[in-house]
């Protein structure tokens, strides 16, 4: 076992449940995963055998818990510290490294090769690309490296819609990308807004996150930044044949909301005092300076769900998506 994965046992800890190894596998991510890959599925607008549908899904949600089984492996050093994580399994003693370590082997193996087998190599390709960015790439070197350990690492947890859509089609067009690009740019001001009013976990850790780095005034000035990035590239779908009439209102109405929330978090004092109430089970719970950070991070997770939400109601109902660039060009013409 490496020396992130070791860290002072209890002295006396209850045996291992399978409910603890449920929860290595974050089953609260996982369940995003299997929501934005299905969107991706769909919208690929493929037909396909639904047997074959279930089983990609199931991958992707296999290969989710691989990654986050081997995530918490490595990362048990650092969860041991943080309030909001220290009773994770692995931290807490109740499953042993070197097991959530192979099971994490075994999961990303094996939801790999029945994609490839049963679905197709370019979809396992991607499922086999996802986890080692973010078991590798996020887990062992952004997060203790970087300030910017979000904004790269995200692009493990924007991938899901790429692979779901190749899944479908065997392919990978530009608007697989528009989605992925679309929850790359949505994870910085998501999880920067959760860092600001839990900074001194990551402090604690020696986890660089942005508002320990650089502090808390130039992170809510990022947030806002793209934040003003993310809401035009949220708009974009409805241009490029990929989202409806539904989709434009949802994207435009949340984003409005959106950006006024992460208006009113750039001019707050959010991050500028450390709240050591927090704990996992009031994550929403903070004090009076950090609700504007909380507010934020609450209606990302919403306006993302809304968002890709839309695309399936639309795709299930059969309604046409909508084609703006076209119909302006036309208009130009």
């Amino acid at each position: 076992m490496t020396d992130h994965a070791v860290h002072d046992m209890p002295a006396s800890v209850a045996p291992a449940r399978w409910q603890d190894y449920v929860q290595l596998l974050k089953p609260r991510v996982m369940s995003l995963v299997i929501f934005t890959a299905l969107t991706g599925l769909l919208c690929a607008r493929t037909a396909m055998n639904p047997v074959l549908a279930g089983v990609a899904i199931l991958c992707i949600a296999v290969g989710a818990g691989g990654s986050a089984a081997l995530n918490m492996w490595y990362d048990s050093d650092i969860d041991a510290r943080m309030r909001r994580t220290r009773g994770r399994p692995v931290p807490a003693g109740r499953v042993q490294g070197a097991d959530a370590l192979a099971l994490g082997i075994t999961l990303s193996l094996f939801s790999v090769g029945l994609m490839g087998l049963a679905v197709n190599w370019l979809s396992a390709g991607l499922l086999a690309f996802t986890i080692l960015f973010y078991a590798v790439v996020y887990t062992m070197w952004l997060k203790r490296s970087t300030a910017q350990n979000i904004v790269i690492g995200g692009l493990a947890g924007a991938l899901p819609p790429a692979v779901g859509w190749a899944a479908a089609a065997g392919a990978a067009p530009l608007n697989a990308w528009l989605l992925v690009a679309i929850i790359f740019m949505w994870t910085p001001p998501h999880f920067w807004a959760l860092s600001l009013y839990t900074q001194s976990d990551y402090a604690k850790a020696g986890v660089p996150m942005m508002p320990v780095v650089r502090g808390a005034a130039s992170t809510r000035r990022q947030i806002l930044g793209y934040s003003l990035a993310l809401i035009p590239l949220c708009l974009a779908p409805a241009f490029t044949g990929l989202g409806g009439a539904i989709y434009l209102s949802v994207a435009a109405g949340g984003g409005a909301i959106f950006l006024a929330l992460a208006a009113r978090l750039a001019a707050s004092r959010a991050g500028d005092a450390v709240d050591e109430r927090l704990s996992d089970q009031a994550l929403y719970d903070v004090r009076a300076g950090g609700k504007a950070a909380r507010n934020l991070f609450a209606f990302s997770i919403l306006y993302l769900f809304v968002m890709f939400a839309a695309l399936l109601v639309e795709r299930m109902l059969g309604l046409e998506p909508l084609h703006l660039a076209a119909a302006l060009k036309g208009l130009a013409a």
